[in-house]
């Protein structure tokens, strides 16, 4: 597995022809405030105590990095040159995209064909992507995905190399009593604490617990726990491709810049859907489950989730928000607002109704979107908006302009 690393602040040093090593640099919005979250921070600011995914605030005060805007755009560009280098090498079925800066590669076979050990062809490419791109990447070698992930993440960092190598002769020497635990893949600081109320502090004790318990507390994800705490990994990434989920969803959601009230949080919904039923559209699907969660401002009150089912099968923009909002109208509080999610369950590509006199029929209306996501697709999402867009309190057009939330350019 091969990482690109602290990537968003490494891009950002090598547009400015500076040493990711040397330079204190942050990527992050200041526009958005004080509390606005460290994208990535440079190798340099690590050393200096300063953690990933820090709040701007929190960088120490004497302390003056470089502070560069997300470019999400730019950093795609990175990735993209960066997987046609894997392409050289390594044959696309070899190849899972983890994330924009993580990819599995499986080398298996690669060993005869370059004439070479794992080690040697994980420099071979890693040496390209830093004479290609300025941009170092890090590397883990493991006999199975897992291991790959784990010396990636645990291993590879304290070695000069910047490669870790794990078996799962060497993952029980080596890892069985590292700690914390939530160093290790899948475990966050939830599953931790379940954990340590099972007196299990460590990979060791995971391994050698009553597996009985940890089903009982786990349930099926208690099988994963179990294989991993032994270094074990059935999952290839031939599996990967050929994995087709039996249900589809979709899904979207903010979290907006500030309070909320049930009339402009109303409005944003309105957009939302909008903005959902043109993705269904676009790619000739339907659905008949729906679902809203609403978060309030500093947990005042507790989350209110709701789903419910329509009657038959649609992609229609007014179906779909009439129902919503109907809902919306009769569940909503008026408190603060601060987190909207919407998610459409049930997706299918067929279009399966009970037709109806009284009703007229949806493939006007489908035409109709689907004129509107080609002008997007063809002149950007702006070029084309409902009049709710430009409504006090809207945020679709900005929301146009970023690319996973950030920033785009």
């Amino acid at each position: 597995m091969i990482d690109l690393k602290t990537f968003y602040a490494s891009v950002e040093c090598v547009e400015r022809g500076l040493d990711p090593f040397k330079t204190d640099l942050i990527v992050a919005d200041k526009s958005r405030g004080k509390g606005s979250i460290c994208l990535a921070i440079s190798p340099s600011l690590k050393r200096k105590g300063i953690k990933n995914r820090c709040r701007v605030f929190e960088i120490l005060k004497n302390v003056h990095p470089i502070v560069a805007r997300p470019r999400m755009k730019k950093y795609m560009e990175y990735s993209s040159r960066i997987y046609g280098i894997y392409l050289k090498y390594i044959s696309k079925e070899d190849i899972h995209v983890y994330s924009i800066d993580e990819a599995f590669l499986d080398i298996t076979s690669y060993k005869k064909l370059y004439g070479m050990e794992y080690v040697g062809i994980a420099k071979m490419i890693m040496n390209d992507i830093y004479e290609t791109t300025g941009i170092t990447a890090t590397c883990g070698i493991g006999t199975n995905m897992y291991l790959a992930k784990i010396a990636l993440d645990i291993i590879s960092k304290h070695v000069k190399s910047n490669i870790g190598i794990l078996n799962e002769k060497i993952y029980k020497e080596k890892l069985w009593h590292y700690k914390p635990l939530t160093d290790f893949w899948q475990i966050g600081r939830g599953i931790e604490a379940r954990l340590h109320k099972l007196h299990l502090k460590d990979m060791y004790d995971v391994a050698h617990a009553d597996e009985r318990i940890l089903f009982k507390e786990f349930g099926i994800n208690a099988e994963l726990l179990i294989d991993h705490a032994w270094g074990r990994e059935n999952c290839t990434i031939s599996d990967i491709k050929k994995y087709r989920p039996k249900s589809k969803s979709l899904s979207n959601g903010q979290i907006l810049f500030k309070d909320y009230g049930y009339d402009k949080a109303r409005i944003v919904l309105t957009e939302m859907v909008d903005n959902m039923v043109l993705r269904l559209v676009s790619k000739k699907l339907y659905t008949d489950v729906i679902g809203v969660y609403i978060g309030y401002s500093k947990n005042i009150i507790p989350p209110l989730k709701f789903s419910f089912k329509l009657e038959n099968h649609t992609n229609s923009y007014t179906k779909i928000l009439k129902s919503i909002l109907r809902e919306y109208d009769y569940r909503i509080l008026d408190y603060p607002i601060r987190r909207i999610n919407i998610w459409f369950g049930g997706i299918t590509g067929r279009l399966v109704k009970q037709l109806n006199m009284f009703e007229e029929d949806d493939l006007k209306e489908e035409s109709l979107e689907c004129i509107t996501s080609n002008l997007k697709n063809k002149f950007g999402k702006n070029s084309i908006l409902r009049g709710v867009s430009l409504l006090e309190g809207a945020t679709q057009i900005e929301r146009n302009k970023l690319i996973g939330g950030h920033n785009a350019e």
